[in-house]
């Protein structure tokens, strides 16, 4: 184990915290898009921007940077999380509202955090378990407002891929915390997008699945790629290297907090009665763990 200094521990909490604002636009600026384009076309789209996105900030990376023996990891999370976890969760979207999909999109916090405990060998103290309740619990008040509807009801289809998807992007988050000690994070990025957004966009093609944007989504389609996936994936990698998968996750999941001001402020929606002192209950959480000492694996480069 390793000491952190300071200042990347700064770093990797300002990370945190500016790609959960960045995600939170993801599905209200996805949904009116997948109704005229296809989820695995509109993916492979997102993707490609994503790994444009990744070249300012890769200019001055000489070659591709990855050893031989990194590839197997670049693979495993591109696979995971750059071809079948979008392709399930646009394909959820298209099929589902844009609320259901951000409530369940908290799943991923869920899976990512019990993958580190339970098979990464992630450790916290009793302070940082106490805050990963704190922080699930107000999740929860958060996206249901204490009023259950049936949108846990695994009968419905895009529910479901939109939970599998989740299950994947936890995946790809805890190999992917391994593999940005071993490269260069905007090369990940790259990529990523690069790799995962051409397996997608040949299958599109080769199936006969017209592009389907219009210029009045092009905007959307912008915003969601270079931004809510491209930046937001630089700074997510960032923090997974800094402060670890379990503290990363707790930050991330405020994306929800996001989307309710997004929403409130943009749509004119109200927020709930209970989510404001569920806001509270995970600043609290998030407090809690940004005061733990910070240790993480030492990751061998040779």
């Amino acid at each position: 184990m390793i000491q952190i200094n300071q200042k990347s521990i700064r770093v990797g909490y300002t990370s945190a915290i500016l790609c959960a604002i960045l995600v939170g636009s993801i599905s209200t600026a996805s949904k009116p898009v997948l109704v005229n384009t296809n989820p695995i076309m509109y993916g492979a789209l997102v993707y490609l921007l994503a790994a444009l996105s990744s070249v300012p900030l890769s200019y001055k990376v000489k070659g591709f940077q990855v050893k031989a023996r990194d590839w197997p990891l670049v693979l495993a999370i591109t696979i995971s999380g750059s071809i079948l976890a979008p392709t399930l969760f646009f394909t959820g979207l298209e099929q589902t509202t844009a609320s259901d999909t951000a409530i369940l999109s908290n799943s991923e916090m869920i899976f990512t955090v019990l993958f580190a405990l339970i098979f990464f060998k992630e450790k916290l103290k009793l302070r940082g378990y106490l805050a990963v309740v704190l922080v699930l619990t107000g999740v929860f008040i958060v996206t249901t407002n204490l009023q259950f509807s049936d949108f846990l009801d695994l009968k419905k289809q895009g529910n479901l891929l939109i939970i599998l998807s989740m299950a994947l992007w936890a995946l790809d988050n805890n190999i992917s915390k391994i593999a940005a000690h071993r490269v260069d994070i905007s090369r990940l990025v790259q990529l990523k997008g690069l790799i995962g957004g051409s397996v997608l966009l040949i299958f599109a093609l080769a199936i006969k699945i017209p592009l389907g944007i219009t210029e009045w989504e092009i905007p959307n389609l912008l915003l969601v790629g270079l931004v809510g996936f491209g930046i937001a994936l630089y700074l997510f990698l960032h923090s997974l290297r800094r402060i670890g998968t379990v503290k990363t996750m707790l930050i991330y999941s405020t994306g929800t907090v996001f989307g309710l001001l997004f929403a409130s402020i943009f749509l004119h929606e109200k927020i709930g009665t209970y989510q404001i002192p569920a806001i509270a209950l995970m600043l609290t959480g998030i407090y809690l763990v940004t005061k733990e000492n910070h240790t993480v694996e030492k990751v061998h480069q040779d």
